[in-house]
């Protein structure tokens, strides 16, 4: 029988390539065969140990290695198990290329019952988090050959027109939904839902999407901060008219430059996306009186920070909103969003390191530095 080759995390700080057996999907399952995955923050954090995950909710867990992260991926569909139906309940055939949800919801709980984001799911399971490879058939995550996509996983079929290295960047472009909604709060009270200014702390790959977002959707004046030259020099080909470098200021230094930048009163929106959990505390004394913050950065427990919740939310009328994953419904108009501004932002430049299996943990580690923006495996080849 043939195997599948996967870059399995054993434990923290230790990635190698393990061989599984090639699975049959059962009934409503799909093999796909996996183009790209990305390397995504979590999954650092999850290299590194720092495995606590959905603290506060009914999902609160500690991972359990080993696993085969990879929640960001592109395929085709390799084998079926009977008929199964994209999203939009047109049958699946070998060859359709793909993007699966990363996470499976139960359908049954109050949340699935009740039109909420997916991922309030009190039973859900995510790929390359709670899935891990223990349990057969093991694929449950990107960096492999192929990937076992469950039955009731939401499945989503790329546009003609968006090639894979943009489709990889899907399940991010999904969770900048925040967006959205701090538009219609700012909307709501008082300001205007376009034409206004927006600052992304942290301009990894899931700022630089939140970035693409409000730029598309008719921010007028992006901010961008971040310790690493080249993602702030990436933010402005992106369309920032300001970038803050953090290694070489402090955060008064960067709300002052902001509060500049914006006539004195701070931006309308500030996007809180680098996983430190400090930041949050930046962007609630960055944003103007009436604004919004998102947090959409610390999806793993990284521990408390101190606010003054008077100062810095009461009296300021301040709305907070938590991310804590992407939504189903966003994935097919997040393509749908790429496909059409492919001509209009570098989108295809976004991915900067692809690699091979064998190179998974040399991935990780450059994925966290400042020489990369987007690092994506490739298990299958097209490695650069």
């Amino acid at each position: 029988m043939m195997g599948v080759r996967a870059a399995v995390t054993e434990r923290p700080r230790c990635i190698a390539v393990h061989d599984f057996p090639m699975p049959d999907p059962q009934p409503g399952a799909v093999l796909m065969k996996v183009r790209y995955s990305g390397i995504c923050g979590t999954d650092k954090h999850t290299f590194r140990g720092e495995s606590k995950q959905y603290a506060g909710t009914p999902n609160e867990r500690d991972l359990t290695y080993p696993l085969i992260c990879g929640h960001e991926n592109v395929g085709t569909v390799a084998a079926l198990g009977g008929t199964v139906r994209d999203s939009e309940g047109r049958a699946l055939k070998v060859g359709d290329r793909i993007v699966p949800a990363a996470n499976v919801p139960c359908g049954t709980c109050h949340f699935c019952r009740n039109g909420y984001p997916y991922y309030f799911c009190e039973k859900m399971e995510d790929y390359g988090n709670s899935l891990h490879c223990a349990p057969a058939p093991h694929l449950f995550g990107g960096w492999a050959e192929y990937m076992y996509l469950l039955p009731g996983t939401p499945i989503f079929r790329v546009p003609d027109d968006l090639p894979d290295s943009v489709a990889v960047l899907t399940e991010i472009m999904a969770v900048t939904h925040g967006v959205e909604t701090a538009l219609a709060v700012v909307g709501m009270s008082g300001g205007n839902r376009f034409g206004g200014s927006v600052a992304v702390l942290g301009c990894g790959p899931l700022g630089l999407c939140h970035l693409i977002k409000a730029k598309l959707l008719g921010a007028a004046t992006l901010i961008a901060s971040d310790r690493f030259p080249r993602r702030l020099a990436a933010a402005k080909s992106f369309g920032a008219n300001l970038v803050l470098p953090v290694e070489e200021s402090d955060s008064e230094e960067r709300i002052a430059r902001a509060r500049e930048a914006t006539g004195g009163r701070g931006p309308d929106i500030v996007l809180s996306c680098s996983g430190v959990p400090q930041t949050f505390v930046e962007a609630l004394r960055m944003v103007r009186m009436g604004g919004v913050v998102v947090e959409a950065g610390t999806f793993v427990d990284m521990g408390p920070v101190a606010i003054n919740p008077n100062a810095d939310i009461c009296t300021k009328n301040v709305t907070v909103i938590g991310v804590g994953g992407e939504t189903a419904t966003a994935y097919l108009p997040s393509m749908r969003l790429m496909a059409a501004n492919l001509k209009r932002l570098p989108l295809e430049s976004f991915v900067s390191h692809r690699m091979t299996l064998d190179r998974a943990q040399a991935a990780v580690e450059l994925a966290q530095t400042g020489e990369s923006i987007k690092v994506v495996m490739a298990p299958n080849g097209d490695a650069t």
